[in-house]
């Protein structure tokens, strides 16, 4: 008659047979699986780099969220930065046309330009082309001051708010004014008075150095430009001394310069920077 323990050791003998192959099978599994696992991630970036899977339907950038969205952010930005920049130039080119006709009258009216009678417009008595001309380069002028304050990474801080500006406005009507108001015995005193007063507006509303750079730049080219026209016949100044101008024209388009540049840098004041492209 047969033992009990050899029936229980015969019995449990296939059973732990079986679960050893079982076990063995699942540590082959888990294995395989680790391994599967650690190519996936070593050939991750050369998936990254093929642009044919890159581009296949089953493939989908981790982050494609996140770079739509700045995607969008971006191009709302770039849109806010031109309407600033729209906007900016209206305002601009219109304070160019107002303070052209408002001082090309005053020295119209004392005699000091002179323009042919079938040129004269009905408005202000002044050439058609000289308020559009002003005020294009109202404009220029006008955002060019604070682009180059932002390339020379010096922002304008002193006296910025509209008040100041005002009083500038203020200041250089009243330069323009005294230019064909005031008598000297000759021009030459005239031209370095007006020129005290050009240095003294710039140091009172301006006191930098990309202000004055761009004052003394933008009076050398306007004079050149307005030599050449009146060289030319366009129209004519009375009694010149400097050339076919008067001596002291280059000291009302330094003011003048700097007055625009002015309104232009508080104009751009809370402005979005503009965006960089890659």
């Amino acid at each position: 008659m047969p033992r009990l323990d050899d029936h229980l050791w015969s019995c449990s003998c296939p059973a732990s047979k079986r679960y050893k192959k079982h076990s063995r099978a699942s540590a082959g599994g888990l294995a395989a699986k680790a391994e599967e696992m650690m190519s996936l991630s070593a050939s991750s970036p050369s998936v990254l780099a093929d642009p044919s899977v890159r581009n296949s339907p089953g493939h989908r950038p981790p982050n494609s969220g996140v770079s739509g969205h700045s995607c969008s952010t971006g191009s709302s930005h770039t849109n806010s930065w031109h309407h600033h920049l729209v906007q900016r130039s209206l305002v601009l080119f219109s304070v160019g046309v107002v303070l052209a006709l408002v001082l090309n009258l005053l020295q119209i009216q004392r005699n000091v330009t002179l323009f042919p009678e079938e040129v004269i417009a009905t408005i202000f008595s002044s050439a058609w082309w000289v308020p559009p001309c002003c005020g294009t380069a109202a404009a220029v002028v006008g955002l060019l001051y604070p682009c180059i304050d932002s390339h020379l990474g010096e922002p304008h801080k002193f006296k910025r708010e509209w008040a100041s500006v005002m009083r500038c406005i203020a200041v250089f009507v009243g330069i323009n004014h005294a230019s064909a108001k005031l008598d000297f015995a000759n021009n030459v005193q005239l031209s370095l008075t007006l020129a005290a007063l050009s240095l003294g507006l710039w140091w009172t509303f301006d006191r930098s150095r990309s202000g004055l750079g761009l004052g003394i730049t933008i009076a050398f080219l306007a004079t050149l430009i307005t030599q050449f026209l009146v060289y030319n016949g366009v129209y004519q100044y009375t009694s010149p001394d400097f050339l076919y101008i008067r001596s002291w024209l280059p000291c009302i388009f330094f003011s003048g310069g700097v007055t625009v540049g002015n309104i232009g840098r508080q104009l751009a004041m809370g402005v979005p920077e503009k965006p960089h492209s890659d």
